[in-house]
């Protein structure tokens, strides 16, 4: 297991290295001139002229990205253009609310997306397949910021149960904490549970048509046993699987659930940044969530081992 880990542990360093690349890239890709954003709309050629060599925007490419890299490497992700502060301090300060809401969604998703993958299967052809994967469909289908306006409209506006925006830390009070994050995570928990009880579904009826399921059957368990040391235990490195493909779901999503909500968070800093064309800020923010998912890929690989003894590396 070891020996694996270091292995992918290295491969990850041509993965980072591309993507370190394509991210460096976004200030030639992207249109618009961040120096003339900068000077504003009355400024001289020469006054951009002097923003681009202040800013280093007249050196080529790859001089450029060689001291960016080396700069990265060392854990300085360069500084905003717009507010002057480093862009690690920046994505620090804004780590908890993101961190909050991706991991209550994440727990509160699979708790309840499994187990309704499970039924819908245990129970197909039935009405309770069918309104699971009405649900399933309905909520892969809406995007997530016409979702967050309806339920601000249900449980804000109409209701008046819930704030409508903002964030509240855990360090201010529990119970504020989870009432400014019900509504987000929900947001978030039904386009992401949508695909995971979808997933979960398909390999749950793959394994229930298995011979070995149909001989516990005759053997008289109980459907309880059937269901989760025989058919869940076996499908559940498939389950794995999706659960991991999709935290790249989650990510996106919280850049949209953020802005809707006015929650102070990484993805929130990522829209200010691209409006205002502070480049710096987006490719530290890219760098970093790709990061996440090569690191959460490389935990799915290694959870396989604890869900299926056969699986060894």
């Amino acid at each position: 297991m070891f020996g694996y880990l270091v292995r992918r542990l290295l491969a990850t360093i041509p993965v980072m290295g591309v993507v370190a690349l394509f991210v460096f890239s976004l200030l030639y890709i992207a249109p618009g001139d961040p120096a003339a954003v900068i000077a504003g709309d009355f400024a001289t050629p020469e006054q951009i002229a002097a923003i681009h060599k202040r800013l280093g925007l007249d050196e080529p490419f790859l001089v450029r990205f060689g001291h960016w890299l080396w700069a990265v490497l060392h854990g300085d992700l360069g500084i905003s253009i717009f507010t002057n502060l480093p862009v690690t301090q920046l994505i620090g300060q804004r780590l908890e609310p993101t961190l909050a809401l991706t991991l209550t969604t994440l727990v509160v998703t699979i708790v309840f997306a499994v187990p309704l993958g499970v039924i819908a299967a245990w129970k197909a052809g039935t009405w309770i397949d069918r309104v699971v994967m009405i649900v399933a469909v309905a909520g892969f289908s809406l995007p997530a910021f016409v979702l967050a306006y309806l339920l601000i409209l249900a449980f804000s506006i109409k209701l008046d149960l819930l704030p409508v925006q903002g964030y509240v830390s855990f360090h201010d009070g529990f119970l504020p904490f989870i009432e400014h994050l019900i509504l987000p995570s929900i947001t978030l928990g039904l386009v992401y549970g949508a695909l995971i009880a979808r997933f979960t579904r398909a390999s749950m009826l793959e394994v229930l048509s298995q011979d070995y399921i149909r001989t516990a059957q005759a053997k008289g368990l109980a459907n309880d046993q059937v269901l989760l040391r025989h058919a869940l235990k076996n499908a559940a490195v498939p389950i794995a699987t999706v659960i991991g493909i999709g935290v790249a779901l989650l990510i996106s999503g919280v850049i949209v659930t953020e802005t809707v909500f006015a929650i102070p968070g990484i993805g929130r800093l990522t829209v200010d940044a691209i409006l205002r064309r502070d480049y710096p800020i987006i490719q530290g923010v890219v760098l970093l969530f790709s990061a996440a998912y090569v690191l959460v890929n490389l935990l799915v690989d290694v959870s396989y081992t604890l869900l299926d003894p056969r699986v060894r590396y």
